[in-house]
């Protein structure tokens, strides 16, 4: 088991939206992944600890200037709905954060929101496993935040992507730990 504090311990849900979801290859689903996150947001709202959604998207102001990620995005940027949370993940209550990058704390008040809540611990999942979870954790960790992973509640395009991010980066920097296994209790 692993026990957190809802009072110092938000959970942060990277990018589970219309435009990613489908895109999630291994070791799950994206719609296993949705299932399992929103399981555990709600455990999350039911101890009044801050549940962080966190999108990406791109107008042709905010499209990213590196040329690896530029030519898999449309020139026009992206669509409204590939925005969009899926249904029923998104409760009254819940911070949002737009983001223009891989990680949810470049370019936003991420970081503030936080701090303003007195939060010391974050919990992480989404997708992608490599990209925007990888990336939003290790940020948190150089920001001096308590880093958890939770695993099952993470995907990537590929198994292999996903396990390396898991095995390989994670134990570095956060506890890995399968979201059936985070109690919460002050």
């Amino acid at each position: 088991m692993t026990m957190l504090d809802p009072r110092t311990t938000a959970l942060i849900l990277i990018d589970l939206q219309q435009g990613i979801v489908p895109h999630a290859g291994g070791p799950r689903s994206g719609d296993t992944v949705v299932k399992t996150a929103k399981a555990l947001a709600q455990r999350f709202r039911d101890a009044d600890a801050p549940v962080i959604l966190v999108h990406v998207g791109f107008t042709p102001e905010t499209m990213p200037s590196q040329n690896v990620d530029r030519p898999s995005l449309p020139a026009a940027g992206t669509p409204p709905e590939f925005s969009e949370f899926v249904p029923d993940l998104r409760q009254p209550g819940d911070v949002v954060v737009r983001k223009h990058h891989w990680g949810a704390f470049t370019g936003t008040d991420l970081d503030l929101q936080l701090r303003r809540r007195g939060v010391r611990t974050v919990v992480i999942a989404g997708i992608s496993t490599n990209m925007g979870v990888e990336s939003t954790a290790r940020s948190a960790w150089e920001l001096s935040y308590d880093v958890v992973i939770a695993e099952d509640a993470c995907a990537s395009r590929s198994s292999e992507l996903h396990a390396f991010a898991i095995d390989h980066i994670f134990p570095h920097i956060a506890r890995v730990v399968a979201s059936g296994d985070i109690r919460l209790e002050a």
